[in-house]
């Protein structure tokens, strides 16, 4: 149920991260992996990744937040690959501020680039997806689709959307035989929280203490889930968003 060879995934900010930790998933189960990235040196470095895994991998630079880049990505995945399977929205971006001194350019950019690619992508791929006639999409939201936090409208405000999105979507297309459901995230070690991590002291130790499992979520933690969306054992399985936090989000 879990096998995914012959199958087709795509990334989306598959170069690093949770990304990476996806795309890993679904080349250790079989599958042959396009990494779409902005970084040439970062997607490469992906690929040899893949590869070494043993999974067939290649790489296409994009503009997620460009309709023609997001067309041209799924288009050369296609072609490459010949089909798609797995469309996987990761790519996201967050700007920091308190919401009465953010800036309307800071706020499209974060929502274009967090909510609208992820719409972008997943139109572009529906042709392929339901030609395959077991399309999966992924979408990337956050724990803070749950939550709220002071500096992080904009990015609460992108990923509610997305969870909304997939809801909608997994209506839309389940006659099309395409699942689409949705990851939350929680306090990941990743670039991005290392930062929030320096920025604010205390915030270590706060998740420490709120995360049942004792720990940061690693981005290896994406590998099991992106297998199982991404296969036929999740095959009555759509709309829905599963948190993928250690337990944080349930911790009173």
């Amino acid at each position: 149920m879990f096998d995914l060879k012959g199958r087709v995934g795509l990334v989306t900010g598959g170069n690093g991260g949770i990304g990476l930790g996806l795309a890993r998933g679904l080349a250790k189960a079989g599958a042959a992996v396009m990494v779409a990235g902005r970084n040439a040196d970062k997607n490469a470095a992906a690929v040899a990744e893949l590869r070494a895994l043993g999974a067939e991998a290649d790489a296409v630079i994009v503009d997620v937040t460009d309709e023609a880049s997001v067309n041209a990505m799924v288009a050369a995945t296609a072609q490459r690959f010949g089909g798609l399977d797995i469309l996987v929205n990761n790519a996201g971006i967050n700007i920091r501020n308190k919401p009465e001194v953010y800036k309307l350019a800071d706020w499209h950019k974060v929502i274009t680039t967090n909510l609208t690619s992820a719409m972008l992508a997943s139109k572009a791929a529906h042709p392929h997806l339901k030609a395959g006639g077991h399309g999966r999409v992924i979408n990337n939201g956050s724990m803070l689709s749950i939550f709220g936090l002071p500096f992080h409208a904009a990015y609460g405000a992108s990923k509610g959307g997305v969870v909304q999105m997939t809801k909608s979507m997994a209506v839309a297309w389940g006659p099309d035989g395409i699942t689409v459901n949705c990851l939350l995230p929680g306090w990941i070690d990743t670039d991005l929280t290392r930062k929030a991590r320096s920025d604010m002291p205390a915030l270590n130790d706060n998740v420490m203490a709120r995360t049942p499992k004792g720990r940061w979520g690693d981005p290896k933690d994406f590998e099991g889930i992106a297998a199982f969306l991404g296969s036929d054992a999740s095959a009555f399985i759509t709309g829905v968003a599963i948190p993928v936090d250690g337990g944080f989000s349930v911790n009173g």
